[in-house]
């Protein structure tokens, strides 16, 4: 599959970028992502804008997730609400993988409970061959909501993120959530021609979504692969991280931070920061001295405050984010991040006070 016409063909971001005018360019978050030496300690924690504050719940009332994120205002407002609460270094633009499937005109909605469900799974070479392609005029709400966060952060950047390739397409096989993940890793091997179409569907609808969101003002992106981990070192390198590659593809040439993350990936490490990104996300699993010691102290890290860990007594909870500073501290930089998402039943208060602790470490 050859990527989609509807590509923009902009070489570099516009003077008026954040990243350009001054901005976020010497942010403690973009600084760090480019192995400096911030002036404090960044931190954000991925799905910050969502389900743990009180405020989201109360916006997003009687309103469907995929309509919410489509909703330029709404989004913009769920992205700003944990940068006033929390000051956090960064926004993290509020969306769903699923977003470029759905402007795609792919049938999927988000189940209460179950996760993204597909009308109809995609399984053969047939269905790859009839999948709808993106367009770049299809993503002008998400360039909307962009822009009119952008122009509320002021210094603070706007982290745009992407669902990666197998990811994306490990639903588009099952057609809904799963725990291991079988349809998809069958089919590399049963039909690795139909895999790779698919594959590379995903990574140019993915692709276009970082593009967007980075041109229209987001100053750093993230791939995130949720399902990574259920794969071998092999079949990822083989079947995975070329279509990654193939998404990031998109947007090197704009020149922002572009960080990799995945659930379960202490195996792939290298493998994923092989695919050409700028920073590596590490879950929980693998402390930091030790990802950064595979990785050959090569690039920033970012991570990996353990969720588990948000609602126990704050002595442990203090000590153990005094942890991760410690075993962070021989990367070429240092974003602290949760090693997963922030767990809905979090209570925010606890959050806003281990910023509070981070920041008051001063960086060295």
């Amino acid at each position: 599959m050859t990527p989609s016409p509807a590509v923009s063909a902009a070489g570099t971001l516009a003077a008026d970028h954040p990243l350009m005018d001054g901005r976020t360019a010497d942010s403690p978050l973009i600084t760090a992502y480019r192995g400096g030496k911030p002036s404090r300690r960044p931190v954000w924690f991925m799905r910050q804008a969502g389900r743990s504050l009180p405020e989201y719940l109360k916006v997003r009332e009687g309103i469907a997730m995929l309509d919410s994120c489509l909703r330029p205002e709404l989004a913009s407002e769920i992205t700003l609400q944990p940068v006033r609460r929390h000051d956090v270094d960064a926004g993290i633009f509020f969306s769903d993988i699923v977003i470029p499937l759905k402007l795609a005109g792919v049938g999927v909605d988000i189940v209460p409970g179950v996760g993204p469900v597909l009308d109809k799974p995609v399984r053969t070479a047939a269905d790859v061959a009839a999948l709808p392609q993106l367009t770049w005029e299809a993503l002008e709400p998400i360039r909307e909501a962009v822009r009119l966060t952008v122009a509320e952060l002021g210094k603070t950047p706007l982290i745009g993120f992407a669902g990666a390739p197998f990811t994306l397409a490990a639903y588009m096989v099952e057609g809904k959530p799963s725990r291991d993940h079988l349809g998809p890793r069958t089919m590399m091997h049963a039909d690795p021609e139909t895999w790779n179409a698919l594959a590379n569907w995903a990574a140019d609808a993915s692709g276009m979504f970082l593009q967007a969101q980075l041109e229209a003002g987001a100053s750093a992106a993230q791939l995130f692969d949720s399902w990574a981990g259920s794969l071998g070192l092999a079949d990822y390198t083989k079947y995975v991280a070329p279509a990654s590659a193939r998404a990031l593809d998109h947007v090197r040439h704009l020149g922002a931070p572009l960080i990799h993350f995945g659930t379960g990936t202490s195996e792939l490490l290298v493998a994923m920061r092989d695919v050409g990104v700028d920073v590596v996300g590490v879950d929980y699993r693998l402390p930091l001295d030790e990802a950064n010691r595979r990785l050959g102290g090569t690039v920033p890290l970012q991570g990996n405050i353990d969720p588990a860990l948000l609602a126990a007594p704050w002595d442990i909870l203090e000590a153990h984010v005094r942890e991760v500073i410690a075993a962070g501290a021989g990367a070429p930089g240092h974003v602290l991040n949760l090693g997963h998402g922030v767990p809905p039943e979090t209570d925010p208060d606890v959050l806003t006070r281990v910023v509070e602790l981070i920041h008051s470490i001063s960086p060295e």
